[in-house]
């Protein structure tokens, strides 16, 4: 099976996405890049997790054309693939309907140095325009939005969060989400004191060691 061990991660992640709290239904999607081959594989369309084996994971070229795999691509591959065809550092794609950080994207607010976890993804995480689920406009619209910085709010929608491997882009989608509820509801009670970008620099120092997976 064309990159059977990514798309065996892919289905374990998938599951965690649901246990974890990150996404309900099958909302979300997740890929893996091999560079070497060109290659992404990504979570099939609309099929429950808890019933989606490695073989429903559909590999795809970067034009968009099903190399390995007989399901429907995640409607949301042009979102993958603009950072695969961008970013030389990233080889894994998160994205998650999760409750916080979707909260704050249909606020449009983009989460601040509230908490220092934050720097997993940079010294703060924007919020990128609107567009329709599923469109290239999306795509470039979060590519934008996420110049130098590792997590993304896609407006009115929800997170996306990006590595150079699965395990730490879902870690860095999960601590994101961790960030953003802090947001809110230390916005409830008052107004959070912001980090400043002289702690978020050194935090980004620590972070090139710290808090990998």
């Amino acid at each position: 099976m064309l990159m059977g061990t990514e798309r065996e991660a892919i289905v374990e992640y998938c599951i965690k996405l649901i246990e974890r709290g990150l996404t309900k239904g099958t909302g979300g999607n997740i890929s893996i890049f091999d560079r070497e081959k060109k290659l992404m594989a990504i979570s099939p369309s609309g099929l429950d997790y808890y019933k989606t084996k490695p073989e429903d994971v559909v590999v795809l070229d970067l034009a968009g054309n099903v190399a390995d795999g007989h399901r429907k691509p995640s409607s949301e591959y042009q979102l993958h693939r603009v950072f695969y065809e961008k970013r030389s550092d990233i080889n894994s794609v998160v994205h998650c309907h999760s409750m916080f950080s979707a909260v704050l994207s249909c606020l449009r607010w983009p989460i601040p140095a509230s908490h220092y976890m934050i720097a997993l993804a940079g010294k703060d995480v924007r919020c990128a325009e609107y567009a329709t689920f599923g469109t290239q406009e999306l795509a470039d619209h979060a590519y934008e939005a996420m110049k130098d910085r590792n997590a993304v709010l896609l407006a009115n929608h929800g997170l996306l969060a990006a590595s150079a491997d699965l395990a730490n882009a879902f870690n860095i989608a999960e601590e994101i989400e961790f960030c953003a509820e802090i947001y809110y509801r230390s916005k409830c009670v008052g107004e959070p004191v912001i980090l400043s970008d002289e702690e978020m620099a050194l935090m980004a120092q620590k972070f090139s060691t710290y808090g990998k997976v």
